[in-house]
């Protein structure tokens, strides 16, 4: 007798338990380009803050992730490196933190001045606007205001495919002990008050041809638990490229061999470390995992990521 594929699935996850079944059907994409708005570098043109923020151009659609600290550091900075980010209507925010949603409010009012529709969309995790205990959640206010302007705010408690190729990884499963966060933050859940780990945190995967591209603003889930989460929940392909903060600016050489190991696992093959990555860890992943200095540099605003070219970092990072 000839069973269907369904029946012979059922069958087995009756037998043997769950199983991966999660992978999802690929749909890579064509161009892409990751331009750095934000981070403590700067090769040139524009100024540094701590904070972070980047411009996401693929196969015709633009995503601004996370929009830096200060009011006018990322229009600043794009005005530096000749962008116009008045048609950009997708706002991608990694976590509540102010140096990631600090420029948020300013972006809105001065670009809507030439697109009415200018991020007019904005893509968070869920938690992003619980009340925290012993530190202001500052998005709630700029939530109110921006919600008024007739921004949306589209909350998401699991991965989803933005674009074809773009994926939200919503918040991730903490599995690995990485602890990528202060510690000393208070948070309120229906639970009672607990320990803020930032739940909300979730990055972008972008599919390519050469595998996945991964842009993460601090990582506070964990770089190690976010690529096991791209790997359960949307595909077993490599992530050969990683962009963004990491926060291993205070991982100790043991944390550091560690992800090193995992990431090579994974087939990460370029690292462009922005923000609360490190100067010193960034360094230490290149040794350990015999890096060519052209495909592991720190961030520093106007560097570009493309599919063409791979990194092109500014003389300082490099």
């Amino acid at each position: 007798m000839i069973l269907k594929k369904h029946t012979i699935l059922l069958l087995a996850i009756l037998l043997n338990g769950p199983l991966l079944i999660c992978q999802q059907e690929r749909n890579p994409v064509s161009t892409l380009k990751v331009t750095t708005l934000s981070t403590m570098v700067v090769n040139g043109k524009g100024v540094g803050e701590w904070g972070y923020s980047a411009l996401v151009e693929v196969d015709g659609n633009k995503i601004l992730f996370d929009t830096g600290a200060r009011p006018e550091t990322v229009l600043q900075n794009a005005n530096a490196v000749g962008i116009d980010l008045s048609d950009v209507e997708d706002v991608f925010l990694s976590h509540n933190h102010w140096d990631h949603t600090g420029g948020l409010l300013t972006l809105r009012k001065e670009l809507k001045k030439s697109n009415p529709n200018a991020l007019k969309r904005v893509h968070v995790g869920a938690g992003i606007f619980s009340k925290r205990v012993n530190s202001e959640n500052t998005l709630l206010a700029t939530k109110a205001a921006l919600e008024s302007d007739n921004v949306e705010f589209i909350v998401y408690s699991e991965q989803k495919e933005l674009f074809p190729g773009v994926w939200i990884t919503g918040p991730i499963k903490r599995i690995h002990h990485e602890r990528n966060w202060s510690g000393s933050g208070k948070i309120e859940t229906a639970e009672g008050i607990v320990e803020d780990n930032i739940p909300e945190d979730q990055s972008l995967v972008i599919d390519t041809p050469d595998g996945f591209v991964l842009i993460s603003g601090c990582g506070h889930a964990g770089l190690v638990n976010t690529l096991e989460h791209i790997h359960a929940n949307i595909n077993k392909e490599k992530v050969f490229t990683i962009i963004g903060g990491f926060h291993l600016i205070t991982a100790t050489d043991e944390q550091l061999q560690w992800t090193a190991g995992h990431l090579k696992d994974f087939g990460v093959s370029k690292i462009i470390g922005s923000h609360c990555t490190g100067i010193n860890a960034l360094y230490s992943l290149k040794g350990l995992m015999s890096l060519d200095r052209k495909d592991a540099v720190v961030g520093s605003v106007g560097d570009i990521f493309d599919l063409e070219n791979g990194i092109k970092a500014g003389i300082i990072a490099r």
